[in-house]
């Protein structure tokens, strides 16, 4: 369980990181809870009794697509491609105020925000990490001239 320590900006990665790893893991995370969100609201503006079926339907749907972008992220970074820290980072910037949002909410929602406002920051960290950030190419590329 070492972490890469290589010096050189561009050099290879052998291994994942363990940054990358958590972030990989937590994004994933953040992606099948979303989509069993979704998943229980469409089952429930299909089989319950909505005020606005439309609405509901709009919103599981919503929902559902919304999480395809931290399963993607997630996945991205498990196999250590470059195009998923964006993403990633992104997906957590969104979730921060969500889980504002969900903390000042009742009933179970706040125990709900406080896991995603954890799991939001311990990403953002792990993607930042310099480690994440060379084996992911996002770090300092070599300038001068090209041959």
């Amino acid at each position: 369980m070492s972490e890469n320590t290589t010096e050189e900006p561009g050099a290879p990665v052998d291994e994942r990181p363990r940054a990358v790893t958590v972030a990989a893991v937590l994004c994933g995370v953040q992606g099948a809870v979303a989509a069993a969100f979704g998943g229980v609201m469409l089952l429930l503006a299909v089989a319950g009794d909505p005020g606005d079926r439309t609405q509901a339907l709009t919103g599981a749907v919503t929902v559902l697509v919304l999480a395809a972008l931290p399963l993607a992220a997630g996945h991205g970074l498990w196999r250590l491609r470059r195009w998923s820290r964006a993403p990633g980072v992104v997906v957590q910037l969104f979730a921060l105020p969500i889980a504002f949002t969900l903390v000042g909410s009742g009933g179970l929602w706040p125990v709900a925000g406080a896991g995603l406002a954890v799991s939001a920051v311990a990403a953002l960290g792990c993607l930042v990490n310099p480690t994440a950030t060379r084996a992911l190419g996002a770090g300092p590329r070599p300038t001068g001239p090209t041959a």
